[in-house]
């Protein structure tokens, strides 16, 4: 966006938030149709350049949050109303998500954040309000995809530790090598010797989850050719954590490709002092409930009938 015209977005919503006129006063004063101004206000909140705060939460959110805290042993949890449109997911708990991120960050010291990829993180970094943390140090916990999409890892972690005017460092490689072997010559390297010993020191990681459904970005964009998600779920996975597949129950599934990813292993997880998950909708229930079962996540943000659900697969098993 050219400065003439984020001038004209930041003028609208300031005088439709702010000075309360309404779209009609608006496209008067400024020499725009009514459905222009209707229009840049619908992209403003897309943006992140609006950010609506509601101060009342939902009782029944609160209540989730606390039976997480307590059932599972998290440290938070953040529950969002679950929405009427599923495509306003990603963005709603991507939002939460920025929101938690950045009052740790003001909290207290983060030397290392470690950062996945998704959709979900996306709005989560579209949405996180600027800082200035030039002492902070944002990786990619995992390899990104061969093709250049704006949800790939290395983006990511680019974006966020633009917006927090912080350092960046990638791990410059594919989700997954050819074969285990290939995978464990290529990290030997010096080069990545030196990028793995950065990602063990991680002390805040954010992460998403991906399922085994056509929605998933992996299973569309990442998964190698001689792998299906057929196959995965024949070997017991509900879906994925950084490209590492895991089964109902939280567990790595006992397939080859686990130890092909070019990324933090999930065991690792437990060593990070701040593990944050964002990650919701019902196509990503078991995923969640694994995750919670198997303790990725010390946080979770997620909405409140997908957690209701993952709670009810977590108590049936």
């Amino acid at each position: 966006m050219d400065p003439a015209e984020e001038q004209l977005y930041v003028r609208v919503a300031w005088l439709y938030h702010m000075e309360d006129l309404t779209q009609a006063d608006i496209a008067a004063r400024l020499g725009l149709t009514r459905l222009r101004v209707n229009r840049i206000l619908g992209e403003c909140r897309a943006m992140g350049l609006v950010r609506v705060s509601i101060s009342s939460r939902l009782e029944s959110c609160v209540a989730l949050e606390r039976r997480l805290m307590t059932r599972l042993g998290l440290t938070d949890a953040v529950v969002v109303p679950t929405p009427g449109d599923p495509a306003l997911l990603p963005q709603l708990i991507g939002m939460a998500a920025a929101d938690w991120l950045s009052a740790h960050l003001a909290r207290g010291p983060v030397n290392v954040l470690g950062v996945g990829w998704g959709a979900t993180l996306r709005e989560a970094i579209r949405h996180i309000p600027g800082a200035d943390l030039p002492q902070l140090l944002v990786t990619s916990l995992m390899g990104g995809l061969t093709q250049g999409i704006d949800l790939n890892s290395f983006e990511t972690a680019g974006e966020l530790a633009r917006r927090l005017n912080a350092q960046c460092a990638y791990l410059a490689a594919p989700i997954y090598a050819g074969s285990a072997a290939s995978r464990d010559t290529l990290v030997a390297q010096d080069v990545f010797a030196e990028v793995f010993a950065r990602i063990r020191v991680v002390d805040t990681a954010l992460l998403s989850l991906g399922d085994l459904s056509k929605q998933s970005l992996l299973v569309r964009h990442g998964l190698p050719k001689d792998v299906s998600a057929d196959e995965l779920r024949a070997a017991g996975a509900v879906g994925d954590v950084l490209g590492q597949f895991l089964d109902a129950r939280g567990r790595p599934i006992a397939h080859p490709i686990n130890g092909r990813v070019i990324g933090l292993p999930v065991a690792d997880l437990a060593r990070v002092r701040t593990v944050v998950v964002a990650a919701g909708g019902m196509n990503k229930v078991p995923i969640i409930a694994a995750a919670l079962q198997g303790g990725v996540a010390k946080v979770l943000v997620s909405d409140e009938e997908a957690v209701k659900a993952a709670l009810a697969l977590i108590d049936k098993a």
